[in-house]
């Protein structure tokens, strides 16, 4: 067989792969709160954000600004996990092999 031709379908096949890879991670989701769960932020695999919950008490409007940090920690924190979700994913794809630029 022609080792080109083999290499493309390995190539193709791997494609296959990830796209599955991607549509099942984008079921997935992370959970991440910030202020002791006042804020609490979803994602999902695609690091989408799906949700966000804010407890009552935290709704003051003399701290505003710290309503704002904590949504952004919860935000960032839950970007995090779904990035961590999605390189444990691709390790199962590559073998544990890292491919520069595929994901960190």
């Amino acid at each position: 067989m022609n080792k080109f031709g083999d290499m493309m379908r390995q190539a193709q096949a791997l494609q296959e792969k990830l796209v599955r890879l991607q549509e099942e991670a984008g079921k997935k989701t992370v959970e991440a709160t910030a202020g002791g769960g006042m804020v609490t932020v979803v994602a999902n695999g695609k690091q989408e954000i799906v949700s966000i919950k804010i407890d009552p008490e935290v709704v003051n409007p003399q701290e505003v600004e710290m309503l704002q940090d904590l949504i952004l920690a919860a935000v960032n924190e839950a970007r995090r996990k779904a990035q961590e979700l999605m390189a444990e994913q691709m390790k199962t794809l590559t073998g544990g092999i890292q491919i520069p630029g595929l994901f960190p």
